[in-house]
C-alpha cells in the first residue's frame, strides 16, 4: 500500500521547514502568503490530509460527528426511514467536510457505552441521537460528558422523552463503576446549560390527522399497530390516540394501540391476531411502511378486500406505499430535511451556539386508494 504523505514530505517538496508547513496548513502567522500558497498547493498535489486522531489529542476537533442506532438489526434492512434521515445528515456534513461515524448496537446501555468510549477517545465532536426513550438516560449522560448533542424526534412533553437528568453524573444506566455514588445521586431537577438540543416532531398532531380522516370516512373500530413500546414517539402516538378516542366516546374496545418491533414479520403476525377477533377493526394504522405492506399482504391472503372491508394507513410514506396495489394512504414528510435540520443544529452548537429546541415540519396525510368508508355491515 502507498504510504500516506506527511508534513515532512511537504516540507521536502516545498523547500521549507516542517514548522513552516505546519504554520501554513493551520493558518498561523509566521510564513509569507506566497509560502502559504505553495505549501497548500503541494499538500493538495500529494493528497495530504490532517491526521484526525493527532488533532483530537492536541485539543483540536476530530472532524467527525457520531450517530448510534440502538435497534434490532433485523428491523433495519427493509426500513427506508433511517436511510433517508442519514442522507439528509450527510448532505450537511459533507458540505463542511465532516465525517459521519455510524454504529448499530443492541440496546441503549450499549449505546451509552459507545458515547463514553467516543468521548474518552475524542473520536467525535458531537452526536446526533435518535429514537428518544421514555425516561431516557442519554441526555443526562451526554450533558455530564460535555459532549454536544441533538436529540432527533424529541418533544417538550414532560416524561415523554428527554427526561433523563440534566446534570453531570446523573445517568445510572450502564454507569461506570468508578463514578461516585454522590455524583449519581444528584437530583435530576437541576438544570444544565449543556443539555442537548432537540428537534421536535409533532407525533400527536400527525396521529390526529390520521384518526380524523378515518373517522370522517365512518370508521369506529381502529387499531394502531405501533412500534417499540419504550420509544417516546410510540408513547406520544398512543397517548394521542387514547385522548382522541375518549373525546369521541370510543372506548379501548374500539380504538386502541398494539405494540410491535417494527418488523414485517411482527406487523404481519399482529395483523392476523386483530383480524381474527370477533369484532375486528375496520381500519389499521401502521407505524411504518414495512408493517403496512405486510398487513396488506395478510389481509389479501385472508380474502379481506382493501379498502372494501379494511382500510390501511402507513405512518411514513415511501416508494413502496406508492407502487403497491392499492396505493397506501400515508403520512408524507421530508425525512431528509429532518436529517438536515438535525445536522445544521449540531453544527450550530459546535460553532458556539446555545442548545435549543426546533420544530420539524408537521407530516401531511395523503389519502390514496387504501382508505374508504367501511361496509354498512361493519
Amino acid at each position: 500500500m502507498a504510504r500516506r504523505p506527511t508534513i515532512k514530505d511537504i516540507a521536502r517538496r516545498s523547500g521549507v521547514s516542517e514548522s513552516a508547513v505546519s504554520f501554513a496548513l493551520n493558518d498561523r502567522p509566521g510564513v509569507s502568503e506566497d509560502t502559504r500558497a505553495r505549501v497548500r498547493r503541494i499538500a493538495e498535489e500529494l493528497g495530504w490530509q490532517p491526521n484526525s486522531a493527532a488533532r483530537a489529542l492536541s485539543g483540536e476537533r476530530s472532524g467527525a460527528v457520531g450517530l448510534v442506532l440502538a435497534r434490532p438489526a433485523h428491523t433495519l434492512g427493509v426500513e427506508s426511514f433511517f436511510l433517508r434521515l442519514v442522507s439528509g445528515v450527510q448532505e450537511v456534513l459533507s458540505a463542511g467536510r465532516i465525517a459521519l461515524l455510524f454504529q448499530v448496537v443492541e440496546d441503549v446501555d450499549a449505546e451509552c457505552a459507545v458515547y463514553r468510549r467516543w468521548w474518552a477517545e475524542r473520536r467525535v465532536d458531537g452526536v446526533i441521537v435518535v429514537d428518544p426513550r421514555i425516561d431516557d438516560p442519554r441526555p443526562g449522560l451526554l450533558a455530564g460528558l460535555g459532549l454536544p448533542a441533538v436529540m432527533v424526534g424529541g418533544s417538550d412533553v414532560p416524561g415523554s422523552d428527554t427526561t433523563g437528568s440534566d446534570v453531570p453524573g446523573s445517568d445510572t444506566t450502564g454507569s461506570d463503576p468508578s463514578e461516585s455514588t454522590a455524583a449519581r445521586a444528584v437530583p435530576p431537577a437541576v438544570p444544565s446549560p449543556r443539555r442537548p438540543s432537540t428537534i421536535r416532531a409533532d407525533d400527536a398532531g400527525a396521529m390526529i390527522q390520521v384518526l380524523e380522516h378515518l373517522h370522517g370516512l365512518g370508521h369506529r373500530r381502529i387499531t394502531h399497530l405501533a412500534g417499540l413500546p419504550d420509544l417516546a414517539h410510540t408513547a406520544r402516538r398512543t397517548a394521542s390516540l387514547r385522548t382522541w378516542s375518549e373525546g369521541r366516546g370510543l372506548g379501548p374496545d374500539r380504538v386502541r394501540s398494539v405494540v410491535t418491533d417494527y418488523s414485517d414479520a411482527e406487523g404481519a403476525a399482529a395483523t392476523r391476531r386483530v383480524l381474527a377477533e370477533p369484532d375486528p377493526p375496520t381500519a389499521l394504522v401502521y407505524d411504518n411502511d414495512v408493517m403496512a405492506l405486510a398487513g396488506l399482504a395478510v389481509a389479501t391472503g385472508l380474502g379481506i378486500a382493501v379498502p372494501g372491508r379494511l382500510s390501511i394507513v402507513a405512518w411514513d410514506d415511501s416508494a413502496l406505499c406508492r407502487v403497491t396495489h392499492p396505493r397506501l394512504t400515508a403520512l408524507v414528510r421530508d425525512t431528509a430535511a429532518f436529517g438536515r435540520l438535525a445536522a445544521e443544529e449540531l453544527l450550530a452548537v459546535l460553532a458556539g451556539g446555545v442548545p435549543r429546541t426546533r420544530q420539524s415540519e408537521l407530516p401531511r396525510l395523503e389519502p390514496r386508494e387504501s382508505t374508504a368508508p367501511p361496509p354498512a355491515a361493519y
